[in-house]
């Protein structure tokens, strides 16, 4: 097997989360170069990474990879995906792809033009604990969902003047740059939004232009109801990264801290003595190795040499970021978002009356 040469642009903190699952895919890619604005930063990616080439210049790097992974400030991943794409080169885009609904599309234009793949980096949707729960979901193994919860909460703060404090470079606040991964979840999982709400706050965050704390409800075609509450900033947590999908047989839980799927059932009729208990079973436990990148990129790969479409290719981004667009939109007028017609499987060019970006 050719294996994949792979350029990294940008060596920070993400791109640190992914190197640790790099080792089990050697066989099928090499790091070929790497990139950073900060010389010293690229140097200790290289010398972890096994390659050669360093520069601070990503456009140096083109001629030695067949395929980059951007992990940029946001406001910077759509000129160096349009070079990128425009110099042949398949494309891995950090989420979330871009800071505007015009951005977005003309990445996912150029990248259908180009003839190369174009793939928004949301690592949940391939971790092994969640494809095994959207199995389980989808099996009706324990009867219709109705009510899926998701809760993030993280103490995220950077020193003063860091880019991700900025509403412009960031695209917007907590929800946009990290709550895009569960939307993106609640929609492959649910289905079609129909409507919804968000409210944000910077409370707790000061630090942030925009809302450093959001909670948002969606409503789906199937009647089922998606919750996310995320905060950057939690001082103490116990729910931590968890996420609990109720069932009409019972509730699964993921707690994606300990890596392990629980099967919540038996519970009895509560007859106001407050009885809540149910029996509770870990039916699936995966192995722990970072942020489980691995198996993005392996997907990324795969669909470099077979032509295949990635599961998070720029139209399905595009809707994902497009509900939370309409979501802040009815935020700042009070009203409830009319999310229809933003389903991953709508029709992208058909642009839904009222979306903004």
């Amino acid at each position: 097997m050719t294996k994949i040469r792979l350029g990294i642009i940008g060596c920070g903190g993400m791109a640190g989360s992914h190197f640790s699952g790099y080792e089990e895919l050697k066989d099928q890619m090499q790091v070929t170069a790497v990139c950073d604005i900060i010389p010293e930063r690229a140097e200790r990616a290289a010398k972890l990474l096994g390659c050669d080439l360093v520069v601070t210049d990503y456009r140096d790097l083109l001629d030695v990879v067949d395929a980059v992974l951007v992990v940029l400030p946001h406001d910077l991943h759509y000129e160096v995906g349009m070079t990128c794409l425009k110099a042949g080169k398949h494309v891995l885009m950090e989420k979330p792809m871009a800071n505007s609904e015009k951005e977005v599309i003309d990445l996912i234009e150029t990248s259908e033009r180009e003839g190369k793949v174009l793939m928004t980096a949301y690592p949940v949707r391939f971790w092994p604990l969640v494809v095994k729960l959207k199995e389980l979901l989808d099996a009706k193994t324990y009867g219709d969902v109705f009510q899926m919860s998701i809760w993030t909460e993280q103490f995220t703060k950077y020193e003063d003047g860091h880019w991700a404090h900025s509403a412009a470079r960031l695209g917007g606040g907590q929800f946009f740059s990290h709550g895009c991964h569960y939307v993106d979840l609640m929609l492959w999982m649910l289905g079609k939004p129909v409507r919804g709400t968000h409210i944000g706050t910077r409370n707790g965050t000061p630090w942030l232009e925009k809302e450093g704390t959001s909670n948002v409800t969606i409503e789906f075609e199937n009647g089922v109801l998606g919750y996310h509450f995320g905060t950057w900033g939690a001082r103490g947590s116990r729910l931590r990264y968890s996420i609990h999908v109720h069932c009409t047989e019972g509730m699964l839980e993921l707690d994606i801290s300990d890596w392990k799927l629980y099967a919540h059932t038996g519970m009895n009729p509560e007859k106001a003595n407050l009885d809540t208990g149910s029996n509770n079973n870990v039916i699936f436990e995966a192995p722990q190795n970072g942020k489980n990148t691995q198996y993005e990129i392996a997907h990324f790969l795969d669909c470099i040499r077979t032509g295949a479409t990635p599961m998070t290719d720029g139209p399905s981004s595009l809707q994902g970021l497009r509900v939370i667009w309409r979501l802040y939109e009815a935020e700042l007028n009070g009203t409830i978002a009319d999310l229809s017609g933003l389903g991953l499987e709508d029709d992208w060019k058909s642009v839904p009356a009222g979306t903004v970006g």
